[in-house]
């Protein structure tokens, strides 16, 4: 009998732990928040993205920006290039013309000076003559020296303001004397090369008074040659004409008939 009640006094503490367990309030889970929760995360995760994304477009933006800047430079420098080319070309043209001119300028002094040869011989009784009847020579020898003197200093010694002091002095020295055409187409010549137009203009029709001069074409072309290059074309076709006309078998009336055209 007391077996029997010590097993009734534990089934009876037993149901009583159970019912307190059932009793026991089961944890309770809030949805709202759980579902607020979950969307902070996914926004984050979003927003954290969008900026992954707008660090790659703003990399290509910067990218793109740098090619830009390049291909411009390049362009430039492509524009430079091209100009550099374009300025040595006309640089080159120039210093060939230059030569051009030089060559032909020396090409005229060559010629004259054979021409002043030739009209040497034939000078010297008129001036032996002048010297003579007027006495303004010392000799005749010494104004061809001083004559051709003054000559050398262009075709030799390349001293052009010193032939052109040489030119003055024999006119001086020698104002009759039958050199007298030359010594002006000369100052002309070295004038007209140092541009100095008035001085030269002056010389060259200084040489027109010598009608049987054989420097007189040659000094209408080159009085047309100033006329041209002072802008002044009608003067210069009247003097290119003149040659043409006066001298049509010359050489100087090619020259003339070229600057016609």
């Amino acid at each position: 009998m007391t077996s029997n009640i010590k097993r009734a006094v534990t089934l009876t503490l037993l149901a009583g732990a159970a019912s307190s367990v059932l009793a026991a309030k089961a944890p309770v889970t809030d949805l709202s928040t759980a579902t607020s929760s979950s969307a902070t995360v996914a926004s984050v995760a979003s927003a954290h993205a969008a900026t992954n994304e707008t660090d790659i477009q703003r990399l290509e933006r910067l990218l793109q920006n740098r090619n830009r800047v390049q291909a411009q430079m390049q362009q430039q420098l492509d524009e430079m290039t091209q100009e550099i080319s374009t300025l040595r070309g006309e640089l080159e043209r120039n210093s060939y013309n230059m030569d051009q001119m030089v060559q032909r300028q020396r090409e005229l002094f060559i010629e004259i000076d054979k021409l002043r040869s030739q009209a040497s011989v034939a000078a010297v009784a008129p001036a032996a003559k002048a010297a003579e009847s007027t006495g303004k020579f010392s000799t005749n020898v010494d104004e061809q020296t001083a004559y051709q003197n003054a000559v050398d200093l262009i075709l030799k010694k390349r001293d052009y303001a010193g032939a052109i002091a040489a030119f003055k002095q024999f006119q001086k020295d020698y104002p009759e004397s039958t050199f007298a055409p030359n010594t002006h187409y000369w100052l002309g010549q070295l004038y007209f090369a140092k541009r100095q137009d008035s001085e030269a203009e002056a010389s060259f029709k200084a040489v027109l008074a010598f009608k049987d001069s054989n420097k007189r074409a040659d000094a209408l072309v080159k009085l047309g040659d100033l006329a041209k290059r002072g802008n002044n074309a009608t003067q210069a076709k009247q003097y290119y004409q003149q040659v043409v006309d006066e001298y049509p078998a010359s050489s100087s009336a090619k020259v003339a008939k070229s600057n016609l055209k």
